[in-house]
């Protein structure tokens, strides 16, 4: 059927379709992981790796080299690929014809799509790439209608709606005309102002037909896959708050458009003849017995490879391991750490260094999914995952109310000139005035931040204030109004939120005279995916507000006073410490230690002795994957003000476990900072409520994370975002990588690379649960976006048993199967 007789809703119904394929990238300042693949999560890994690499030319795994290096290494056993090859292979293939097969084949990996959009065929008859004009005239446009700031002429219409501003500009860009395309503002003109009339205007001057348009969405999507998915975001957000989608439709159909114009611009009779060959390889390419054999090769690798990892973290646990849980009284401290694998290393090192201090794994936000408005701010930011929506409005604040107007004037001044000189450095004239006379005053600043003896620019919490505020600020708990919104917590919500937290962290009895809440963040200049190494559960932000907001909350004697009634006993002696690592440094910070009574001044100072000294020792450990000269501490902490520095830490890159059990069972385990520990004991969950949060949400942020890194690595062209010596900030949202193209998505090469290797190998997410079985398949069963994670291979799942073993491997369909003794 052609499009033509498809009525708008038909239409509108397809490109809705399409664009819930595109998963959604955030901006810089708040650069969260995300699963690339988030829209393809209901089909299998196998076949999402076949359909992108057809459409897109993306790759879900290594070229050949990668796995036979890892077969020559003994990493990927005969085993392991005797295992997979007798589950995925039709035929009966024997391991030795395998791997002679693959020795002698050529690695074929093109990166080019089967699947041509108009700019393709015109670029074919032409001999101009009009698909890389088109890209770059799309990506100025967009950087400019979505900008958020950084440009200082606005050359969009912001506020109009997206499809409008977009056909003023098309009308009125001369651009067109000058590299030749002299019909093409005349075919935008005459383009029907409506966005639902222009796409059927569109597909019927593409003459598309019906079991085509699918495929062909789905590739001009994949075409400006940046903005795509910045669009996606806005969706993302909107339809979280309860409004609609429709930003990454209008961006669909603007795309449509500019094939439709220039379609027109150029038509000619060569052009049909291959625009309707292009056509007719679509309806093709959709057909499911259309099968890259080399793809699938690579596929078994990549399973064997899986598998291969799965083994050795199986043999990690192989050993019951009796519990070895201190006493009570033995406890000095209990140190919450998000379950981030960075903090693995941490608190490894905490727990050798101190016997005396347990460490919980709990996400970074510590159930405390606040709104949180800095100092001098109007507009308050999201402290939550993205998953869900904020819940209490906070204040930060400085108690004496006197010193908080001096901060609040003070920051508010400092603002006000920042953006002075700003406009006076960027004004088309005066930036002559500013080189001229006011370069020379930059010269020491220059030297010192050269050498790291300063930071090239403040830290982002510290932009206008001065360190005496600095040390006074906190959050206020205390019910206020901030502009038309509601701020602070009324007693009843904090005793509720208290309660949630500590049974979700199964923290509910024994509490030790120190409780230190952990939130993490990172030191790093000149980075503009800075944001990607501070805590995602925070929503790409520090995790200090939220330790602030727990620690007040649990330190409030009301509150205490009415847990008792939940059962909940904190002693008088319990004092809670909001406490930040820096994951750059791995220094810790206490900021609430005057809540600490003198009597105990002595042991406040042993707890930050085992502090630093766990810092030391994990500095020393992750030194080991970095190219470090002198003493470690200085070269770490040089790396942290280095604006020269492409790697000032290794972020999440190895993640590739998650481990859903009590501290015991990992205590003594060395699990090299590539695993997410989340602390988690079955008997005490009743009704294995804690475990559907669990499962529902920090499994998924943790797939999540993985999978952005997984992407990153085997396909950085398309899901990563190139090399970071070559990026520019665009619109203050995203990087391009050089002056033009399209908004890079992902992590940058050198987040998984160190020049030589891998430093993140693609492997996906094992999640280990020590539960019955039975209790996670009744949440695989109500969850079934959480269920298509497991049935589709996205994530491997495995159960321990009682005696700490990782005994069962879920296989798909509600189903188990053990696992052998060597962990196969």
């Amino acid at each position: 059927m052609n499009t033509v007789n498809m009525s708008s809703s038909e239409h509108l119904k397809v490109l809705r379709e399409a664009c819930k394929k595109i998963a959604p990238v955030w901006p810089l300042e708040n650069f969260v992981a995300v699963n690339p693949y988030l829209g393809h999560a209901d089909q299998t890994f196998e076949s999402t790796a076949q359909t992108l690499a057809k459409i897109g030319g993306i790759q879900m795994a290594l070229p050949l080299s990668f796995y036979l290096q890892k077969i020559k290494e003994g990493r990927i056993t005969r085993s392991d690929l005797q295992s997979v090859l007798s589950k995925k292979s039709k035929e009966k293939t024997k391991v030795d014809d395998f791997i002679a097969l693959i020795e002698s084949a050529t690695d074929e990996t093109t990166g080019v799509s089967t699947v041509a959009t108009l700019a393709d065929v015109a670029t074919q008859v032409t001999g101009k790439d009009w698909n890389r004009f088109a890209t770059s005239r799309m990506s100025t446009w967009a950087a400019s209608y979505f900008d958020d700031g950084q440009a200082s002429w606005a050359a969009a219409d912001q506020q109009a709606a997206l499809f409008s501003a977009w056909k003023f500009e098309a009308e009125v860009d001369n651009t067109t005309d000058i590299m030749g395309l002299k019909g093409f503002r005349k075919a935008a003109k005459s383009l029907p102002g409506d966005p639902v009339k222009a796409m059927d205007a569109a597909l019927q001057i593409l003459e598309m037909q019906a079991n085509m348009l699918p495929i062909y969405l789905h590739r001009l999507l994949l075409s400006v896959g940046g903005w795509s998915a910045f669009a996606a975001r806005l969706d993302w957000e909107s339809e979280l708050n309860g409004g609609k989608d429709g930003k990454l439709m209008e961006f669909l159909i603007v795309l449509l458009c500019w094939e439709a114009c220039l379609f027109q611009a150029l038509d000619s009779p060569k052009l049909r003849v291959k625009w309707l060959t292009a056509k007719k390889s679509m309806v093709l390419t959709s057909t499911p017995s259309e099968i890259n054999q080399q793809l699938t090769q690579k596929l078994i690798l990549q399973e064997a490879f899986d598998q291969a990892a799965q083994r050795e973290i199986i043999q990690k646990f192989k050993e019951p391991k009796a519990i070895k849980s201190l006493s009570a009284s033995q406890v000095k401290a209990q140190a919450i750490f998000c379950i981030d694998v960075r903090s693995e290393v941490y608190r490894r090192n905490l727990e050798l260094v101190d016997q005396g201090i347990d460490t919980i794994g709990f996400a970074g936000f510590f159930a405390f999914p606040i709104n949180y408005v800095p100092i001098a701010h109007d507009q308050g930011v999201a402290q939550c995952p993205v998953l869900i929506t904020t819940g209490a409005t906070i204040l930060e604040e400085i108690p004496d109310k006197k010193t908080h107007e001096q901060a609040r004037k003070s920051r508010t001044l400092k603002h006000q000139v920042q953006h002075i000189l700003k406009s006076f450095r960027s004004g088309a004239v005066t930036c002559f005035s500013f080189v001229s006379p006011l370069g020379l005053s930059y010269l020491p600043k220059l030297f010192t931040d050269s050498f790291g003896l300063s930071r090239p620019v403040p830290h982002p919490d510290h932009v206008g204030l001065k360190d005496k505020y600095m040390k006074l600020k906190g959050a206020s708990l205390n019910v206020a109004t901030h502009g038309n919104v509601a701020a602070g917590i009324p007693l009843e919500q904090r005793v509720q939120m208290a309660k949630n937290a500590l049974n979700a962290m199964s923290l509910t009895s024994d509490f030790a005279p120190f409780v230190l809440i952990v939130g993490h963040g990172a030191t790093t200049v000149n980075n503009p995916h800075a944001s990607g190494l501070d805590c995602g559960a925070c929503g790409g932000r520090s995790g200090e507000p939220n330790a602030k907001v727990a620690a007040a909350v649990l330190n409030d004697r009301q509150v205490r006073q009415l847990l008792k009634a939940e059962n909940i006993h904190i002693p008088d002696t319990t004092v809670f410490l909001c406490c930040l690592h820096d994951t750059t440094t791995d220094e810790v910070t206490i900021f609430n230690e005057q809540e600490v009574p003198a009597s105990r001044a002595n042991e406040l100072e042993e707890l930050k002795t085992s502090l630093a000294k766990a810092g030391h020792a994990s500095r020393t450990e992750r030194a080991l994957r970095m190219t470090t000269k002198g003493k470690v501490d200085d070269a770490i902490m040089r790396r942290s003000k280095d604006w020269s520095q492409v790697r000032p830490e290794w972020g999440l890159a190895g993640c590739s476990a998650f481990v859903v059990a009590p501290r015991f069972r990992t205590k003594d385990l060395d699990l090299q900072g590539r695993s997410f520990l989340h602390s988690y004991d079955w008997k005490k969950d009743e009704g294995f409520k804690v475990l559907e949060l669990i499962m529902t949400a920090p499994m998924v942020v943790t797939s999540w994370i993985n999978l952005q890194y997984f992407a990153s690595t085997v396909d950085n062209k398309n899901f990563g975002s190139g090399n970071k010596t070559l990026h520019n900030v665009t619109g203050g949202v995203g990087v391009l990588e050089g002056f033009s193209g399209d908004l890079r998505v992902g992590l940058p090469i050198q987040s998984v690379h160190d020049g030589k290797n891998f430093q993140h190998e693609p492997i996906r997410l094992k999640v280990i649960i020590e539960a019955p079985t039975e209790a996670i398949d009744a949440v695989l069963e109500k969850h079934s976006a959480v269920r298509n994670l497991c049935d589709n291979e996205w994530i491997h799942l495995l159960a321990m048993d009682d005696e700490g073993m990782v005994a069962r491997r879920y296989a798909g369909n509600l189903l188990w199967e053990e696992i052998g003794a060597v962990g196969v």
